[in-house]
């Protein structure tokens, strides 16, 4: 008995899956990072990781619209497509959807700390310039510094 050819429309989406599943998961792993940067205090390695981002989602979202290709036009339920078209492709679909909701969870995690680092931010830089804006030195706008109004002469007690 000879062996049937492999369907190469099924062949190409169980290699798209994998290939979405691999970029999530590379995704996770990118965002598990982050989130422990965000932790810590040493934020700058941020900016780079950025731009890894982008291009991860960027492939994500391509490897993503290939597979929709393959859809009949106006159909919506990939689960059931799959189970009747390419049923071996469904515990990949799988663990596809699983991996985008821990990416979505990741990323929502991810944004609350930066919101959180972003106001403390805000808080530390608006404390700063309430100081500047009482300190001696600063020079008004008759050219002649300004004293400030709660504090004692020098000598005087």
């Amino acid at each position: 008995m000879t062996a049937k050819p492999a369907n190469p429309a099924a062949t190409e989406i169980l290699s798209n899956l994998n290939d979405e599943c691999a970029s999530l998961r590379a995704f996770v792993v990118l965002l598990e990072d982050e989130q422990r940067i965000l932790l810590g205090q040493h934020t700058e390695e941020l900016l780079s990781m950025a731009e890894a981002k982008t291009q991860l989602a960027n492939k994500i979202s391509t490897l993503s619209t290939a597979l929709q290709r393959h859809l009949p036009q106006g159909s919506r339920d990939l689960a059931e497509w799959l189970k009747q078209n390419v049923p071996q492709a469904l515990p990949t679909w799988q663990e596809a959807r699983q991996l985008a909701t821990h990416v979505q969870r990741l990323n929502q995690t991810n944004g609350e700390l930066i919101q959180i680092k972003l106001r403390y931010n805000q808080q530390a830089l608006g404390a700063l310039f309430s100081a500047t804006q009482s300190t001696a030195g600063l020079y008004g706008a008759d050219g002649q510094p300004n004293q400030p109004t709660a504090s004692r002469t020098l000598g005087s007690v």
